[in-house]
């Protein structure tokens, strides 16, 4: 079940908006201790400004690392246009492809010790595989909007300095259904003095995260 809880309170003074919320993660009906990376983004809709995530800077480029034959970290979100670096740190050929929706690519086979580059050039989901070794698997999500954030293991999230307005509230976890995540956005409206965008649930499913 999911629920929408806004808070408002009358402010004398126009002012971005601080908003925390909370999501629990749960299996066959019963809560988990770690609610971790479950991502939240908001975009606007009707009036509402439409502002651009930061340019990701040079220096702030982040890394999927190959090692032990898992990428780390296995999630990472990222502003439209950014990049992503796959380094090899294992000790045996690699290949990292994404042939699903969000960036397609295939970076073929390379070597320990060895780096590829992606750009993520516009929004949406992309999931990362290697080609040799099916039980690798990660996900990069790139948002056009300022507004997101990714829960801690106590599945507290925060969206900083939030414009008030109208918008869509999107919901991504790699261990969530499709049909689930999008029965779970919602239309929410911030006002000045909102401190909170909602508490809700969501049900892992037995997804394989493996490719064919």
């Amino acid at each position: 079940m999911f629920c929408i809880l806004l808070m408002p309170c009358v402010l004398a003074a126009a002012q971005n908006v601080d908003l925390k919320g909370k999501v629990q993660l749960t299996r066959n009906g019963r809560n988990k201790s770690d609610a971790s990376k479950v991502v939240v983004w908001l975009t606007p809709l009707g009036t509402t400004p439409a502002l651009a995530a930061p340019p990701q800077q040079t220096l702030q480029i982040p890394q999927l690392i190959q090692k032990d034959k898992s990428f780390h970290p296995s999630l990472l979100v990222i502003p439209a246009g950014g990049q992503v670096e796959f380094p090899n740190h294992d000790p045996f050929f690699h290949n990292v492809f994404s042939l699903f929706d969000g960036k397609r690519f295939d970076l073929g086979l390379y070597e320990s010790g060895s780096t590829q580059f992606v750009r993520f050039d516009k929004p949406g989901i992309s999931f990362i595989f290697c080609n040799i070794h099916p039980e690798m698997s990660a996900v990069v999500i790139a948002v056009s909007t300022p507004y997101y954030a990714i829960s801690n293991w106590r599945g507290e999230i925060s969206l900083r300095n939030v414009v008030p307005g109208r918008y869509q509230m999107h919901v991504f976890h790699p261990s969530v259904s499709s049909d689930t995540l999008r029965a779970a956005e919602r239309e929410i409206t911030v006002t000045w003095g909102d401190t909170s965008f909602g508490t809700f649930s969501l049900p892992e499913s037995s997804l394989e995260t493996a490719h064919k």
